[in-house]
């Protein structure tokens, strides 16, 4: 399946002469979510923490976008001079980002309805149910997976076929000068996402959120430090948001799943 736009982008932004993006509506799910963030506890704590990482006319991808949690945030955060690209491979979730993106204003959002990892290539999604609700969040691509790993607690599952691409590919397709920041949450096939995003980092050292979870890892038969040390070669600083602000971490704890990885000084909130 190609990929599609919520809206007409240019590689970074919206193309001239269409609607410019109003950014009231957007901007106020975003203020209800950063203000959730710390009283709930279904909306991460990291949304709190995006505001010093993504400035004004920032590009940025959402890798596992499921039903837009970053999105909205990063879409009010990159204005209308930026860009969000949504990467989301389950039909039902990539078609609701589309029309919130559409109800929202988000002339900055484009969905691409693929999966990414290391090559690209025609993959399976596994997508596990409960009570036979479709459980999205949980949906891991099957390709280098042992087994479903802690899915095991699901009664049963459906395959979901979905195209795969890299991170490279997808800036290169999307025409894309810039990289500014990549959250990544893909049930454990974060080093895989990494690999197939080479250049792309190595060309715009984006900061990177990712969801490091050693239970999800270990399907993939990879551990926590493999990432770390695989961003470390690549000179990145490892942080979780703690308390309001960004620390220095040296190490993945069971207490944290999600963390940052900048190669540059983080700006003070």
């Amino acid at each position: 399946m190609n990929d599609t736009s919520a809206r007409p982008m240019g590689p970074t932004g919206p193309r001239e002469g269409h609607r410019r993006y109003p950014g009231a509506r957007v901007t106020s799910v975003a203020r209800g979510l950063r203000w959730a963030s710390r009283r709930w506890s279904f909306v991460e704590p990291e949304v709190a923490g995006l505001r010093p990482l993504v400035r004004p006319g920032a590009v940025c991808l959402d890798i596992g976008a499921e039903y837009g949690l970053y999105t909205w945030s990063l879409s009010a955060l990159a204005g209308p001079a930026g860009a969000v690209h949504c990467v989301e491979p389950l039909p039902g979730p990539a078609r609701w980002l589309r029309t919130a993106a559409a109800t929202l204003g988000c002339d900055n959002v484009t969905v691409h309805r693929t999966a990414l990892a290391e090559r690209a290539h025609q993959g399976t999604m596994s997508l596990p149910r409960r009570r036979l609700l479709p459980v999205h969040g949980r949906a891991y691509l099957t390709d280098g997976a042992s087994g479903p790993g802690p899915n095991v607690e699901f009664a049963s599952s459906t395959m979901v076929l979905t195209p795969v691409r890299t991170v490279d590919g997808l800036c290169r397709h999307a025409g894309l000068d810039r990289v500014d920041f990549i959250k990544a949450d893909v049930e454990g096939a974060e080093l895989a996402v990494l690999e197939g995003a080479q250049q792309t980092l190595l060309d715009h050292r984006p900061a990177l959120l990712l969801e490091i979870e050693e239970r999800h890892l270990a399907k993939y038969d990879m551990r926590a430090t493999d990432l770390v040390r695989r961003l470390s070669g690549l000179d990145y600083r490892m942080y979780r948001w703690n308390k309001g602000s960004w620390e220095s971490v040296a190490e993945v704890t069971d207490d944290c799943r999600n963390y940052l990885f900048t190669a540059r000084t983080i700006p003070l909130i």
